[in-house]
């Protein structure tokens, strides 16, 4: 639903800059693999908290990059999500004790805000692979110096999100270090935040009509987009040797994906030997997990552990 709400189209950043916290995002494009043009939203922040012993110090003189990509959900336009996101990398900022830079990067997928093209599961996929390559085209560092990728994706997101980690699995890897080599913008996926996701698309269909008699939980078969976060995650594991730590955020209250849901993917990841940890956000709706503080020091905390 790229226009929902009307006007979302002709958002700009600079509605939302007072809300942000500070931090200065920037509209930025990019070319999806078709030749798509896409509209980006991105910032980064340095760790300032103050050192409090010489090991701090010393930690404190190796520097490191932590790039976030950020897939929105159903609906609406990037910078009504800017204020949201400011928070939660304020947060990361306030207590990281090193010199990691974060840079997040947020897509806008194709056919939203000001981003061209129509949207489609394919055509979403190559503008993910964009977004990812223009995450990693920001940093700069020398080759040996490691570089962490965190995929967040919040409700449909995650499932962007889940496959394109799987993809990256199985493209050319660049060595088993997490160390960039030839192939800077195909590194190994270092952490999945998944805010609020369900498994696929047709279990969804199951999970919210179970009643055998409705037509709906039978239209599987006729779907042209699944985003299928479990056959996702199998290819993750059987792609690549290098597993991505995982973080599935529940909201409690949530009125549009049923709890099953996150339970069954946070039993996938157990069953494939994946690092998971489901936390349920107290009170909180869909769209609400990183309005509460909960919510945002858990995100916080998943991302400060790649700095």
């Amino acid at each position: 639903m790229p226009s929902v709400p009307p006007f979302s189209r002709s958002e700009t950043i600079a509605d939302y800059a007072p809300q942000c916290r500070g931090l200065k995002w920037e509209e930025m494009r990019t070319k999806a693999a078709d030749g798509v043009d896409i509209a980006l939203a991105v910032t980064s922040v340095n760790g300032t908290r103050e050192k409090k012993d010489e090991s701090a110090k010393e930690t404190s003189s190796s520097s490191s990059q932590v790039a976030i990509v950020y897939f929105q959900g159903n609906g609406g336009a990037l910078p009504p999500r800017l204020p949201s996101l400011s928070a939660v990398l304020k947060a990361v900022q306030q207590e990281t004790a090193t010199s990691t830079t974060y840079t997040l990067v947020a897509l806008s997928y194709r056919g939203y805000w000001t981003s061209r093209g129509r949207p489609s599961e394919r055509g979403i996929g190559l503008d993910a692979a964009a977004a990812i390559r223009f995450a990693m085209s920001q940093i700069h560092m020398p080759a040996e110096q490691p570089i962490r990728l965190i995929l967040w994706g919040q409700s449909i997101g995650a499932g962007v999100a889940t496959a394109a980690a799987a993809a990256l699995s199985s493209a050319k890897p660049e060595g088993e270090d997490g160390k960039r080599g030839d192939h800077p913008v195909t590194p190994a996926v270092s952490g999945l935040l998944l805010e609020t996701p369900f498994v696929s698309v047709r279990a969804m269909l199951t999970a919210i009509y179970p009643q055998k008699w409705l037509p709906y939980r039978y239209l599987g078969p006729f779907l042209r987009n699944h985003w299928d976060s479990q056959v996702a995650l199998r290819k993750i594991v059987d792609s690549s040797k290098l597993r991505p730590k995982v973080l599935i955020l529940q909201a409690a209250n949530d009125e549009l994906i049923p709890s099953t849901q996150t339970v069954e993917l946070e039993g996938t990841c157990r069953d494939l030997r994946l690092d998971v940890q489901r936390i349920v956000v107290a009170s909180a709706l869909h769209t609400e997990v990183v309005a509460k503080a909960q919510g945002r020091r858990a995100i916080a905390e998943f991302i400060r552990g790649f700095g």
